[in-house]
């Protein structure tokens, strides 16, 4: 219930709304995810193991907001991206890998007291590689139907 207090408020604060579904904009966050995870990878041979780990989450991100914005769903917080992933889309496993590296690239970007070695940068990039590869995957099997389905059933969780 707290979570879809918080997609309501999001939603009053036009911060999440139904838009027009749209194949460019899907297409734009991919391109946009796979570049974020290139340089992941770049950073991670180069020992910028911090900024790899935050470059491997937003690759996942933006992939998120393309299977969104395929739906027309546009959503402005990175929270409730992930809520949606779970309670729209019915993704758990997808959720917690993308909450996990969520959490760590906060972790890495904003606090000292962390270590980190390439061992663990390698592991997230596996993880988001194969969470983006998923949500490519998934994107791809969307038709109307299923678009309209999802639409539909946000506005019902909101009311």
């Amino acid at each position: 219930m707290k979570k879809i207090s918080f997609l309501i408020k999001l939603k009053r604060e036009n911060k999440l709304e139904i838009v027009e579904a749209s194949p460019e904009v899907s297409q734009s966050y991919l391109k946009k995810s796979e570049s974020h995870f290139e340089s992941a990878k770049i950073l991670m041979r180069e020992n910028m193991l911090e900024e790899s780990v935050s470059m491997a989450y937003f690759g996942m991100h933006h992939s998120l907001l393309a299977l969104l914005f395929r739906c027309g769903i546009k959503c402005e917080n990175h929270s409730a991206c992930i809520i949606l992933l779970k309670e729209l889309f019915q993704e758990e496993n997808l959720e917690k890998e993308i909450s996990s590296a969520k959490s760590q690239r906060i972790d890495k970007q904003y606090y000292t007291d962390f270590s980190i070695n390439k061992e663990d940068c390698r592991d997230m990039l596996k993880a988001s590689e194969k969470f983006i590869f998923k949500l490519r995957s998934a994107i791809k099997s969307l038709n109307k139907e299923k678009i309209d389905m999802y639409r539909e059933e946000l506005p019902e969780s909101l009311e």
